[in-house]
Parts: C-alpha cells; sequence; structure tokens
C-alpha cells in the first residue's frame, strides 16, 4: 500500500485493539530518542545477516520517500547504519527505521531528528558483503512484514497492519478513537467498574 493517509492519526495503542497481539512488536524494539515524533508509512522491507548491513546501505537509496525501512538484523552486536547513513535517508524522505538490531552515532541521529526503533546502540559497524532480496517478507520484532504493509510507531510502540487490510482496519481504527474521545472518564469508570466486578463475582469473588 503506498497510500497510508490517515494512519499518523492513529495510535498504535489504537491500532493494537483492532488488529490484535501477533501484529504488534515485541518490547525490545523501542524509540532510540525521545520524544520521538510518530511515523507512519509503507514498509520498505530489508535482510541483513549476522555482522552485514550492505543491503540496508542499498535500500536508503531505493525506498520511496515516506516509506518505514524495516530491517531483519541477524544479531545486536555490530551497527547496521550510523549518522551518515541516516542522513541520506532523512534526506531522501525516507520516515524512519523500524529494527530488531543496532545503529551507532547515535548522538548524531537524535540531533537531525531522524526516527529510529531499535534494540539498541553498538558502536561498531558491520560489513557490507551478503547480497540479499529486497522487499521480501521479514521478521521483525515477532512480527512478519511484507512490503506496502503500514507500519505505525511511536513511543507507545510499533504496530503492522497487513496491506491487504488497510483500509477495513483504518476505518475500524478511526471509529474506535472517536467513541473513545466522547466517553466521559465517568462514563469509563463506571462501564469499567460493572465489568471487573462481573468478572470477579462470576469467579466467586466476594471481598
Amino acid at each position: 500500500m503506498d497510500d497510508v493517509t490517515g494512519f499518523e492519526d492513529i495510535s498504535p495503542t489504537t491500532l493494537a485493539d483492532v488488529v490484535g497481539r501477533a501484529q504488534v512488536m515485541d518490547a525490545r524494539i523501542r524509540p532510540l530518542w525521545t520524544p520521538v515524533p510518530r511515523v507512519a508509512g509503507p514498509a520498505f522491507t530489508v535482510r541483513c545477516p549476522a555482522g552485514d548491513n550492505l543491503m540496508l546501505h542499498a535500500a536508503i537509496h531505493r525506498a520511496a520517500p515516506g516509506s518505514v525501512i524495516v530491517i531483519e538484523a541477524g544479531d545486536a552486536d555490530f551497527a547496521l547504519a550510523g549518522g551518515n547513513v541516516c542522513a541520506v535517508a532523512q534526506r531522501r524522505g525516507i520516515a524512519g527505521f523500524v529494527t530488531n538490531g543496532v545503529i551507532r552515532d547515535l548522538a548524531e541521529v537524535r540531533d537531525m531528528g531522524f526516527p529510529v526503533f531499535a534494540a539498541g546502540v553498538v558502536p561498531f559497524p558491520g560489513t557490507k558483503k551478503a547480497v540479499t532480496p529486497l522487499n521480501e517478507d521479514v521478521r521483525c520484532g515477532g512480527v512478519v512484514v511484507g512490503a506496502g504493509d503500514v507500519v505505525v510507531a511511536d513511543e507507545e510502540g510499533i504496530v503492522v497492519t497487513p496491506a491487504g487490510r488497510a483500509d477495513e482496519v483504518l476505518a475500524a481504527a478511526r471509529a474506535k478513537a472517536a467513541k473513545e474521545a466522547a466517553e466521559s472518564l465517568d462514563d469509563w469508570e463506571a462501564a469499567h467498574r460493572a465489568r471487573i466486578d462481573k468478572i470477579l463475582a462470576d469467579q466467586g469473588y466476594a471481598g
């Protein structure tokens, strides 16, 4: 999916409730600097074997503006990218990186304001030898991500919407967000207490 208009207005929390746990990346992958802006865009997928970063360096020149580059890294021992790679990606309009691997030059990346969601930071780079196909399915943070899937990431987490479900998910997420916005805290509290008390009663709790 190339047009992801509307997803930038939906939080990962709301999307997660709509698409389910299987589409939510695990908590190891976090923004490397804060406050990070919300990132929303179609996935451009990359697979980098352990110790190698060649295909990410190739991808920044091939991904369309607005893309979120999602990298399945073979390890977290060697940096996939540094300040110059992130600067070129930013200049080319890439929305951000999401990876189960690590980067380096965090101070530079933070200063330029380029969003990177990753497992951490390591100062030593990988090699550039391994050629792998771009835009094939990858697994990142426990989620299978295909080219064109919609990635939404911010400080609340990272949610991937399959491209074929994008319209349906966006409509459901908008409806859920509107309903929640219209509900007062008093209404939410009353409904919440009733639901919790019923669960407790059904389990025989009398306290």
